[in-house]
């Protein structure tokens, strides 16, 4: 995945004075330390004020809408260009992470009629929580706003409002799911991830067809089933990854990512087999009576943390489709899924480790979720993929 050396479990010792412990507290206070010289070298130069609003996607349930954002002193700048050179596409990737977020920023929220007043907290994210909204499409929009020195700064967040015939939702994974990132080699995942861009990035083959067909589903008439991309990338990707969905022609869905930093208790605040089962169970949690297909790949953990999902959820998961990131080696990540596949069976739910989108949209067709039409539409659309330069 985009960081999956970073993203992986790190395991502390049990013993609260132990070496490890006393190492990983002290550079959580180092990077705390390190966030409030910062803030105070910004607030020096008077860039402490809020000057941006990143308004990630949002998304309506039965319960509540869900809205999060951040607030920076200024909007990342660059990208994405079909020309950026390795040098910009580098410098844009170091002003996602260098961006300077604002604490203690009032923002408020409008949505449908509906009206909420928020904090931004120390890394300046904010969250909102109002009433339900009924939106005649697929997507609605909602407002944040702050206002600074007399003056207003807004942005609009972009609400994915299910209809109530959708016949199921689909949870998905990104890097190596959906976008390539590289995952069997680290070379290849650091070109991919810090030297280009949203325009120069290339999906997985037959990406954008499967879940056209997947979110349209057996409707005759529109697209209807919710897709949400739950991904253990950092918030501070959230515009690339905004971005790529868009350009790559890939149906849009909430981007659901995770605060990447080090904890005082924890070794980082959210690790990703955690972010990934709680996003993901609040999603089923917050429509009930709908079922869902699970998307995911080999590279880490999603197979693992599906079958956790069938377990806890039954009756919930329609199918789970893990994508082999090495379709021509049988390794240790087979392994790890098959032993998956063997929990999820158990549960009364068909798991896939599939080589492709093509085997996905097959099996989808067989159970009834994609109509059988739709099939070589995904196979035409991989082999196009396949004819794009790397």
């Amino acid at each position: 995945m985009l960081f999956s050396a970073m993203d992986r479990e790190t395991k502390m010792p049990e013993d609260n004075d132990s070496i490890g412990r006393r190492i990983h507290r002290a550079l959580a206070s180092g990077e705390a330390a390190a966030d409030r010289i910062r803030r105070g070298f910004s607030a020096r130069r008077g860039r402490n004020s809020p000057g941006h609003l990143a308004a990630y996607g949002g998304y309506v349930d039965r319960f509540a809408t869900h809205l999060s954002g951040r607030v920076l002193s200024k909007a990342p700048g660059g990208g994405p260009l079909d020309d950026d050179s390795v040098w910009e596409n580098l410098a844009n990737t170091w002003r996602r992470w260098e961006s300077d977020e604002v604490a203690g920023a009032e923002v408020s929220i409008r949505c449908g009629g509906h009206e909420a007043t928020v904090i931004s907290d120390e890394e300046g994210y904010y969250e909102a929580t109002l009433p339900p909204v009924i939106s005649d499409g697929l997507w609605t929009t909602a407002e944040a706003r702050v206002r600074v020195d007399g003056r207003e700064i807004s942005a609009v967040h972009q609400v994915l409002a299910p209809p109530l015939d959708a016949a199921f939702g689909i949870v998905s994974d990104l890097d190596d799911t959906v976008i390539h990132t590289g995952i069997t080699s680290l070379l290849l995942a650091a070109r991919l991830t810090f030297l280009e861009n949203a325009k120069t990035r290339k999906p997985l083959d037959g990406v954008a067809e499967l879940y056209a067909a997947l979110q349209k589903g057996i409707s005759a008439l529109a697209a209807v089933n919710p897709i949400f991309y739950v991904s253990s990338s950092p918030w501070n990707l959230h515009d690339l990854l905004w971005d790529f969905i868009a350009l790559n022609d890939i149906p849009r869905g909430p981007v659901l990512l995770r605060d990447f930093g080090l904890d005082a208790e924890k070794f980082i605040k959210e690790k990703g087999h955690g972010h990934k089962l709680r996003k993901a169970l609040s999603i089923l949690d917050g429509y009930p009576a709908l079922p869902f297909v699970l998307i995911g790949d080999s590279g880490q953990e999603d197979a693992t943390i599906y079958a956790e999902i069938c377990a806890i959820r039954p009756g919930r998961v329609k199918a789970v489709y893990i994508r082999d990131v090495d379709p021509d080696l049988e390794s240790d990540r087979d392994a790890m899924v098959h032993r998956a596949v063997e929990v999820a069976k158990s549960h009364g739910v068909t798991m896939i480790l599939a080589p492709n989108s093509k085997a996905m949209s097959e099996h989808a067709s067989r159970v009834g979720l994609i109509p059988a039409a739709a099939v070589p539409e995904v196979i035409e659309e991989i082999r196009k993929d396949e004819q794009r330069p790397a």
